[in-house]
């Protein structure tokens, strides 16, 4: 069951995966073509991202859009109170866009200087601290946070809240061995900026 359109909503989802696509597309010059510089750890966080993004999204908006979601995924919860499905579909929808556009704003930040999550700066990178860099040290992390969880209670979806929960033990490891080579690439820069800018959430303690 579902209080918002199905139809609109998978639009929805499809328009805003492609306005994202578009914009890494002009701003790193590539769609799927990066390759994460580490070991197998870090291929497999990468492997994991793609598939959410480019496969997991428009699976769930085409069966949005053909009204099959219920069908196919076993996971669905059958929610028959309207105002807690209103909240969750108005919440998760409030989540998921805040996701891209945390994510579009990250990737038009960096530019040049993106790499994928794991490897180390080149030589060439500058360390970036300007747009949503001044509220937290990784908003392409938290976009993907925002998005997954905005996804699953958007269609209310066991199967892709466990998405969310992987995500979030991911980018909890990953994250250290990320700033580990930030470090190493900017010393004192890097170590002040961590004082000053909290990880995943603003203004956190």
């Amino acid at each position: 069951m579902h209080l918002l359109d199905q139809r609109i909503l998978g639009t929805a989802i499809l328009l805003l995966l492609g306005i994202l696509v578009a914009i890494k597309q002009r701003t790193t010059g590539s769609i799927m073509r990066d390759k994460p510089k580490g070991n197998l750890w870090i291929w497999l966080i990468h492997i994991f991202n793609m598939l959410f993004l480019l496969a997991a999204n428009p699976v769930a908006a085409i069966l949005l859009i053909t009204r099959r979601l219920e069908v196919v995924d076993p996971t669905h919860l059958a929610i028959d109170a309207p105002r807690l499905l209103m909240g969750l579909e108005l919440g998760g929808m409030a989540l998921y866009v805040m996701g891209y556009l945390l994510m579009a704003w990250a990737l038009l930040t960096l530019k040049g200087n993106y790499q994928v999550g794991g490897s180390a700066p080149r030589v060439a990178d500058q360390m970036v601290t300007d747009g949503p860099y001044r509220l937290v040290r990784h908003p392409m992390y938290t976009a993907a946070l925002l998005i997954s969880l905005g996804l699953a209670f958007l269609i209310q979806s066991l199967a892709y809240f466990v998405v969310f929960c992987i995500y979030l033990v991911l980018i909890v490891l990953l994250i250290p061995v990320e700033e580990d080579g930030l470090g190493q690439a900017y010393g004192k820069q890097y170590t002040s900026y961590q004082q000053r800018v909290k990880k995943l959430i603003p203004f956190s303690y």
